[in-house]
């Protein structure tokens, strides 16, 4: 029989040198989260899934108060049918995501990042219209949480300009 004191000891160890490294998580006091806070104006299109892009990435970025950069975004979304029944009733769908993604400081410079992120939530269709509806709005919303924590990583690797 394993004990598990082992791998308490190796997790904590792990733990200790990466604060000896100076590692910082992202979104904790002093990450490099915090340059990023309040500082971007988020543009996205006027369709609900640029709608909803919009809001989580306000969530995880906070309302642009001093605005030093603009994050203009493109999305799309497309629905295929996952599962079909022996008798030819779509089961299940999968709604496919895709947003375009650049960022520039407000003052019109180049770009400091750009780049695509694609993901992928599904939905059961076999409860009913409404539940259905419901079913299809929570993926959609799943699937700009996905896609906002994606383009928040990768905007968090980008340095600062000097």
């Amino acid at each position: 029989m394993w004990s598990s004191e082992p791998s308490r000891r190796l997790l904590l160890l792990g733990a200790l040198a990466l604060g000896g490294c100076g590692f910082t998580p992202a979104f904790g006091p002093g990450g490099d989260a915090a340059r990023l806070h309040g500082a971007v104006r988020v543009e996205a299109p006027a369709t609900f899934s640029g709608y909803l892009l919009r809001a989580r990435l306000l969530d995880r970025l906070g309302p642009a108060t001093a605005p030093r950069y603009v994050l203009n975004l493109e999305t799309s979304e497309e629905v295929e049918q996952a599962a079909i029944s022996a008798d030819g009733a779509v089961l299940r769908y999968r709604l496919l995501g895709r947003a375009e993604y650049e960022l520039r400081p407000v003052d019109d410079g180049p770009a400091l990042a750009r780049g695509t992120v694609e993901d992928f939530a599904g939905y059961s269709a076999t409860l009913g219209t409404v539940a259905s509806e419901a079913a299809e709005r929570d993926a959609r919303e799943r699937l700009a949480q996905l896609l906002a924590v994606q383009i928040t990583t990768r905007l968090l690797a980008v340095p600062e300009p000097e």
